[in-house]
């Protein structure tokens, strides 16, 4: 099928600070045309799911513009650089959006948000023996830090509460490997 398929032309329509819009002409087998969007992602992101002692899980909640409301999500954030190890990213948004520091960091599991029109990819990463520190926050950043157990988060995934991908893609993950 993928034969089939043939990109005649791709234009830039708008770059962004994180990603840059393109318009697609793609061509199918029979000859016909169609114009597709496609959404770089231009460095990559991470997250991290992190876990206290308790086995109670660190949330941030912040305003999400796409949505006009506050979401509840894991840490995360783009790479400062394409090539930047997400490990390391995961552990500067881990300390950053919430206080919380962590040499515990091991490897979750990867996904791609959107795969009909952007090629973003994260990288998510469990953080266990957590320090309590300072939050940093970027200026334009406002994030309240909030504590679940796996069932209240898994509760609210069911009862569509939480919607984000690599949150709900994180915890459920994360609650089938504690079973």
């Amino acid at each position: 099928m993928i034969d089939e398929m043939k990109r005649l032309k791709r234009e830039l329509m708008y770059k962004g600070s994180i990603v840059d819009v393109y318009k697609d002409t793609m061509q199918f087998a029979n000859g016909k045309t169609e114009e597709w969007d496609y959404v770089a992602h231009r460095k990559g992101a991470a997250a991290v799911l992190p876990v206290l002692e308790d086995g109670r899980i660190i949330m941030v909640r912040q305003y999400r513009n796409a949505l006009e409301r506050e979401t509840l999500e894991i840490p995360a954030g783009c790479r400062d650089f394409v090539g930047e190890d997400t490990k390391i990213c995961a552990a500067r948004e881990l300390e950053e959006e919430t206080g919380y520091r962590s040499d515990d960091i091991s490897y979750l599991l990867s996904l791609r948000t959107t795969v009909a029109f952007c090629n973003e990819s994260i990288d998510v990463y469990l953080a266990q023996n957590l320090k309590k520190g300072e939050q940093h926050l970027d200026d334009a950043e406002s994030i309240d830090v909030e504590i679940y157990t796996v069932k209240e988060l898994c509760d609210m995934i069911y009862a569509g509460k939480i919607q984000d991908s690599k949150t709900v893609s994180a915890i459920l993950a994360y609650s089938n490997m504690i079973k």
